[in-house]
Parts: C-alpha cells; sequence; structure tokens
C-alpha cells in the first residue's frame, strides 16, 4: 500500500482494474437482490421452503433467452461485451449495454476517489459507499426499493469512518443520521396529512440517514437541495420528452444517493462558494 501511494498513477490504475471486477459482481446484486428478498417474502407469506438455491453465488449466470451457461472468459469485465459484441455467444441475442456501463461507472469513479483521498483506509471506505450507492441507484430505478441489507451497513461504516474523524465528528455523524431520517420522515407525513398519499417510501428515509452518518448535520441541507433539483429536472424532463405517465412514481433514491456522493467529495467547496457568492 505504502508502495502504490508512493506512485498515484500506479494506485489509480489498480483502483480502477480492481474496480471493473467490483462492476461486475454489483451488476449480480443488482439483478439477484430483488429476487431473492422476493423469494423470502413469498416464502414468508405462505410457510413453504424453495427447493432450487437461489443466491448470489448460485446459479451460474445463463442466458435468459436461451440458457446458456456463461463461461469465464465470457464474463470477463467490458472485455467479455466487446468480444462478443453485446450478444449471447449461443443465441445471439443482444445483451444490455448496461452491464459494461456499470462496470465501467464503477471503475471509474472508484479511480476518481482514490485519486481524491488516495489508495488508503479513507479512500477505499468512500470506494465501498460508492459501490453501494450504486447498487441502490439501480436497484431502486427497477423496483423502487432500496435494501435495508445495504442501506443499513452504510449507515454503519458511515459512523465508524467518523468515530475516527475521517470526514466530519461522530457527533455531527450521529446528528446528521438523525436529521437525515427525521427531515424525510417529516415531509412523508406531512404530504400523507395533506394529500392522503404517500409521496416517499421508508427507504428514502434510511438512505438520508446513512448518507448524514458520512457527511454530517451541516450537508443534510445540501444533499435535500442537490436531490430535489436534480430530481425534478430529471422528472420534468421524463415527462415532456418521453411522456412519462404522471402517475407513475419517480424514484428518489437515485437522486439522494447522486447528492450525498457529491456532498462528501465537493460538498465544503459548494457550501464555500456559495457563501463566498451571498457574500458572507
Amino acid at each position: 500500500m505504502t508502495f502504490l501511494n508512493l506512485d498515484p498513477a500506479w494506485a489509480i490504475t489498480c483502483a480502477f482494474v480492481f474496480a471493473l471486477c467490483v462492476g461486475s459482481f454489483l451488476n449480480v446484486v443488482i439483478h439477484r437482490l430483488p429476487i431473492i428478498m422476493e423469494r423470502e417474502w413469498n416464502n414468508a407469506d405462505e410457510d413453504s421452503e424453495e427447493d432450487e438455491v437461489y443466491n448470489l453465488s448460485t446459479p451460474a449466470s445463463t442466458c435468459p433467452k436461451c440458457g446458456h451457461r456463461i463461461r469465464w472468459y465470457e464474463n470477463i469485465p467490458v472485455i467479455s461485451y466487446a468480444w462478443l459484441r453485446g450478444k449471447c455467444s449461443s443465441c445471439k441475442t443482444p445483451i444490455s449495454f448496461r452491464y459494461p456501463a456499470i462496470e465501467l461507472l464503477s471503475a471509474i469513479s472508484a479511480a476518481y476517489v482514490i485519486s481524491v483521498f488516495g489508495l488508503n483506509e479513507i479512500g477505499f471506505a468512500v470506494a465501498l459507499l460508492t459501490w453501494g450507492l450504486i447498487c441502490l441507484i439501480f436497484i431502486d430505478i427497477d423496483h423502487q426499493l432500496l435494501p435495508d441489507r445495504i442501506t443499513l451497513p452504510l449507515l454503519w461504516l458511515g459512523l465508524l469512518a467518523n468515530s475516527f474523524g475521517y470526514f466530519t465528528s461522530l457527533e455531527s455523524a450521529v446528528y446528521g443520521a438523525m436529521a437525515g431520517y427525521l427531515s424525510l420522515w417529516s415531509v412523508y407525513w406531512g404530504f400523507k396529512l395533506l394529500t392522503g398519499k404517500e409521496g416517499m417510501g421508508y427507504g428514502d428515509f434510511k438512505l438520508l440517514a446513512a448518507l448524514g452518518a458520512w457527511v454530517g448535520i451541516s450537508q443534510i441541507p445540501l444533499i435535500i437541495l442537490l436531490s430535489s433539483v436534480v430530481g425534478a429536472v430529471f422528472g420534468i424532463s421524463m415527462i415532456l420528452f418521453r411522456k412519462h405517465e404522471k402517475q407513475i412514481p419517480i424514484p428518489f433514491g437515485p437522486y439522494l444517493a447522486i447528492a450525498g456522493w457529491i456532498a462528501l467529495i465537493w460538498g465544503d467547496k459548494i457550501t464555500g462558494a456559495y457563501l463566498q457568492f451571498i457574500g458572507m
């Protein structure tokens, strides 16, 4: 680790390559975790057990069209997709571009994090947060679900990181988690009392609590503001240009995740620039 820190370019390259492999695993989590949770819910309701084992490692990955078992050399991040020209080697069914896109997103974001924080415990902690947020973003887009199995470990990891004062004080982290949860909880109940409808899910409360544990209470307003602006822009764009039905709910989790990541890395600079702009 010391040797890698002496050469930033080498450290960033290693982080990029390693994160490509992590991105391949993230694709598995994004696809399988909601299915695993649904099966567990169904088994709990029916008081029965599934004979088939289904988890993050079993069964082996196959083509959903023809059932072709994906070989190891067909599962090399990005490279295999390019070599196969984005098609199944057996039935030639197109493979979604989202798979290599998530691998690249994982790698590029992790490489940037290491370039900012270094190849050390702080950089590794932020990389873990980044990968967790990537999973939450795409699961929420697909299923409007923010699994506790990802959100709650991120909350505890944020508190653990700040027990060493990596990003803020532990006191600020605890209050940030509380403020994150209670702020959206209050909005949820206020909206429900006024309209009789649910404006967001409990997963959003927990995600903002987790982000608050990382950035501290001072950055909670910035996260809410950024997520609201980005969400409004994307939501209006989807309605206007993609004819998105107004009745179909738009997940808020991705905007919270993006805003929280921005606040962690650039929050102090954004806040400082704003205060300078208003003359404070």
